[in-house]
């Protein structure tokens, strides 16, 4: 690996360094490297550090976690599945470990022994929603992050941001490009400005309120 990569995670703002798949395989099967996301794209890593998690996106992350057991509850799906911060590969050309991670349907990753701990796309298929929590890393999220996640297929990318306090809904259109929504594919009827509501509660009281307010709204 290069000391250019190596730099990677300890700098303030998000940073991609280009990179071969064996560095990013590096990374990933390094027994001493604990709580880091890793994204790969187009020759390019990108390493952050979970343990620099600030307040606002571990409080938001955990409140979207609630809204949609909230969601959910009033409007059953079949089977729903949570996967945040999970690693998800494409192997030998992308990878991601998104904020949100959100399958709906039967056919959904499941573990088996001697296998090794992330999502394997070649196995399984794309979440139906993936979403990242935006504070410092806003400019990549839009950009970067946006095009990885419309080349992997994913039909669904939201960007929460933190200080805008606005939900960004892309939907991945028939030439593969995500295109600004005003409404959910995988939740349909759930009201995205009544999520940016739920977001401008956090300025005055915990995310477990401002969940219990959404509930009472929905």
């Amino acid at each position: 690996m290069t000391s250019a990569i190596q730099t990677a995670s300890t700098t303030t703002l998000p940073v991609w360094k280009s990179a071969t798949w064996e560095d990013y395989l590096a990374y990933r099967d390094d027994p001493n490297i604990e709580r880091i996301r890793l994204f790969f794209f187009q020759d390019r890593l990108l390493i952050t550090d979970m343990g620099s998690e600030g307040i606002d996106h571990s409080s938001i992350r955990d409140l979207f976690t609630l809204i949609f057991g909230f969601w959910f509850n009033q409007n059953p799906e079949p089977i729903i599945s949570s996967f945040c911060g999970c690693l998800l590969e494409k192997s030998p050309l992308r990878a991601v470990a998104p904020d949100l991670v959100l399958y709906l349907g039967e056919d959904y990753p499941r573990w088996q022994s001697g296998e090794r701990r992330y999502i394997n796309l070649n196995k399984w298929r794309v979440p139906n929603l993936v979403g990242e929590i935006a504070d410092t890393t806003l400019a990549t999220d839009l950009d970067e992050k946006k095009h990885l996640y419309a080349a992997l297929g994913i039909p669904e990318y939201w960007v929460i941001d933190i200080r805008g306090q606005r939900v960004i809904v892309f939907q991945l259109d028939a030439n593969g490009i995500y295109q600004e929504s005003h409404n959910s594919l995988a939740l349909p009827t759930l009201p995205i400005p009544l999520l940016e509501e739920t977001l401008v509660r956090l300025n005055d009281e915990t995310n477990f309120n401002a969940a219990l307010w959404f509930a009472q709204q929905i």
